[in-house]
């Protein structure tokens, strides 16, 4: 892997937008990979907010507190409205929220009338357009939201009240055609085993991975602490293979390679668990799960295109290129 350190006086937040990085608490001030910077709005935000994702096109961002119920929607820098969730354990696990684009019509998908409900909100006008009579939701805490590359599905990586880790994908336009399948997830993934992580390696390919949890030690299960690839076309799973060391959130490359970020950035062959590469004297957390304590979270984004993560140091954003 390469590594690369590019200096950040103040920053609060990290966002991928077009192979640079955008701090949209401080100005939208955008870091260039060369290590220049620019302030490209005139607001900033003054709250404790670390959390932060980015619209396809770059003109909407969200920025919330990943541990807390308060974020704000903004349009090019501005603010377009607050946005809460509920309490509810809020203190404990991240922030659900993802945007999605549809027929031109962006979405931000989060739960704001209920912890466990997912809701599409209009980013433009402010309507919800899934809040229909009727909707039921299991009693799921929606978390660590990711759509696939080509925008098709939705996948919640949240937990359940035991707390369990486990993982939810949702057809995103069946979804708005029906919201009703938001209360009944396309695909689950049905293991006595907790999983703890997962991440789309194309469209219909999730490398999931599963902690040391165990539902039921009579029933047959997942292995512990094992890594394979879920196809959500065939509903089939590869042979799980056990990962080196311990391991914790992961983000595909591709095919074959995933970065984890378990205490410090590594890259796992997928097909073999062996770590290939890794960056031991870099502290990147220990988060292994949705639920989290803040001494354990680190900030960090991966880019789903250049497939880099960065993460922020002591006001400097590390840069790790697979």
């Amino acid at each position: 892997m390469e590594h690369k350190t590019i200096i950040a006086n103040y920053i609060t937040t990290i966002s991928w937008f077009d192979g640079t990085i955008i701090d949209w608490v401080h100005a939208g001030r955008q870091y260039s990979m060369d290590g220049t910077n620019i302030d490209r709005f005139r607001d900033s935000y003054a709250y404790s907010f670390d959390g932060a994702i980015t619209s396809a096109n770059g003109e909407y961002a969200f920025i919330y507190q990943k541990l807390g119920t308060k974020g704000l929607l903004l349009k090019n820098g501005d603010l377009l409205r607050e946005i809460n969730r509920s309490y509810y354990c809020a203190n404990v696990y991240e922030y659900p929220a993802a945007f999605i684009t549809v027929n031109d019509i962006t979405y931000l998908i989060h739960c704001p009338i209920e912890y466990c409900r997912l809701d599409f909100e209009n980013v433009e006008t402010g309507e919800i357009i899934t809040n229909i009579s009727n909707r039921d939701p299991l009693d799921f805490f929606h978390s660590r939201l990711e759509v696939s590359p080509s925008g098709k599905f939705l996948i919640s990586k949240g937990w359940f009240w035991h707390p369990l880790d486990d993982i939810f994908i949702f057809d995103i336009d069946e979804c708005l055609n029906n919201p009703l399948l938001l209360d009944k997830p396309k695909l689950r993934h049905n293991s006595y085993t907790e999983i703890c992580t997962a991440s789309f390696i194309s469209d219909y390919k999730v490398l999931i991975g599963s902690s040391d949890e165990v539902i039921d030690d009579e029933e047959e299960h997942f292995p512990r602490n094992h890594i394979a690839v879920w196809d959500i076309e065939t509903d089939t799973i590869s042979t799980p293979v056990k990962v080196d060391v311990e391991f914790g959130n992961l983000f595909a490359i591709n095919e074959e390679l995933a970065w984890d970020t378990f205490k410090y950035p590594k890259i796992i062959n997928i097909n073999t668990g062996e770590v290939v590469d890794k960056a031991e004297y870099f502290n990147s957390g220990k988060q292994r799960s949705s639920i989290v304590s803040r001494e354990n979270l680190v900030q960090m984004v991966f880019d789903p295109q250049t497939k880099q993560l960065a993460i922020v140091g002591n006001e400097t954003i590390e840069v790790f290129t697979p």
